[in-house]
Order: C-alpha cells, then structure tokens, then sequence
C-alpha cells in the first residue's frame, strides 16, 4: 500500500488572515496542491477563526476533487458545521486559543462518553471521523470504544527528537508509533499520521507500514515560500515515496 499526502493549506489562510486581504487564496492552493498529486486537502476550521474561515471550508468541499479532512475542535457549534458542509472526513483535535499550533494529542480516554456521541452523530450524518491522538495505548483503546474510523497518530515528539539529533528519543517514538499502528489496526481502524513531519524526518514516519495518510501543513508552506506550492508537494511526495 502507497502511502499518501494530504496537504494542510492552513498557512495559506495564516499569510491572507495577517492582511484582512484576499490573498493568497487558499482554494487556489489547494487546487495547485491537488494538480501537483496530493491526495488529500486538510484544512481545520478553528473557533477563533484565526486562518481558515467558514466561506473557506464551504468553497473548498465545492472544489477539491480528491477528499476533504476537516480538522476541528469537538463542540457543538464545529459538528453542527461539518454536518452541514459535508466533508470527507472529520479529524477532531484539541483546541485551544492561547496556543501557537496544536499541542497534543485528543485525550480520547478522558472524554469518552462525550467524544462517542459526537463520533456517533457524525458517522450517522455521513461523515468518517478521526481522532487525533498520542500514540499511546490508553487512546488508541478509547478511540476503538468511541467508534472511531482513523486515528491520526500525533507525530511532534518524534519530529522534535528528529530535529534535536536526541537518537534515543527518536527510535523510542518511532517504537510507540509502530506499535499503536499495530494495536489501532488490530482493532479495526485505519491510522494516518502527522503534526511537525518535514522533508527532513518524513521518510522514517513514511515507511511504518500501514500508515495511510501523511497530514503535512507547516514544512510544505515554508519551502512554497521560497520554490512555489506545485514544487513543494511534488518534493514532499518524493520524499514519502519508499
């Protein structure tokens, strides 16, 4: 099984968002994106709205052609969105507003009652659900009692150990992403992965088998800066490529 990108355009909508202006575009991006052979388009639609917006999420479910991952945070307000929009697949992740970027891991276990009847109204809305997580044994085991579809396996630990040369930590994280790949698919759901992968560190989150899908956001923006979003994602895929 080849393993597949999906493109976080999130920056795109960061850059637009610093001006209050109308570009850059980030359904242009994701267009761009997608022509250059990603797989997937992975947008989250943050209470605060600090980058993408609604009209955003609206315009993109009208656009991609190939699927759609809404990242959002577990209240009524973001599932009540995502079942009116309809997209592919819904990632719920934590939010929280003083934060730079996400920080950790759903605490799935912590909340499972609460997280099952949303997965519940969701699947029962026609929507795929993931859950983003640590990879840990006690969230991989709630994300099965939930009723989950995918978990997607939070993937900063390694990527920080990666980019710090701490050798150790790094096969330590890599153990614990193999293994809950294992336990997640044992029990019957798929895994993707991601949060600080780059062109750097990919290739060894890249060759866990069975890991289906890579969310990428950050590294490929920043090289887009500098050599444009068409050869960004088709240096990315080269470097998942095994």
């Amino acid at each position: 099984m080849s393993i597949k990108l999906g493109v976080n355009i999130d920056h795109i909508a960061t850059i637009r968002e610093a001006r209050k202006v109308r570009e850059p575009d980030p359904i242009a991006a994701a267009v761009i994106a997608e022509l250059a052979g990603c797989h997937c388009i992975t947008a989250h639609l943050r209470g605060d709205r600090r980058h993408i917006q609604d009209r955003d999420i609206r315009l993109l479910r009208g656009m991609i052609t190939t699927h759609l991952n809404m990242r959002i945070a577990p209240t009524p307000e973001m599932v009540q969105f995502a079942i009116d929009v309809q997209p592919d697949m819904v990632t719920l992740v934590p939010e929280n507003n003083a934060e730079v970027t996400t920080e950790g891991g759903l605490n799935v276990a912590a909340k499972l009652d609460e997280l099952a009847r949303i997965v519940a109204t969701l699947k029962n809305n026609d929507v795929k659900v993931c859950v983003f997580v640590d990879a840990e044994t006690d969230q991989i085991k709630a994300a099965k009692k939930c009723g989950a579809d995918f978990v997607e396996l939070n993937t900063f630990n390694f990527a920080s150990a990666y980019d710090m040369g701490n050798s150790n930590e790094v096969e330590k994280e890599l153990s614990a992403l193999k293994d809950m790949t294992l336990l997640a698919n044992k029990y019957g759901i798929r895994v993707n992965a991601g949060h600080g992968l780059n062109y750097r560190n990919v290739e060894e989150i890249a060759s866990i088998p069975n890991i289906e899908e890579l969310h990428i956001g950050h590294s490929i923006i920043a090289r887009a800066a500098l050599v444009g979003l068409d050869r960004a994602v088709k240096e990315m895929l080269e470097a998942i490529k095994l």
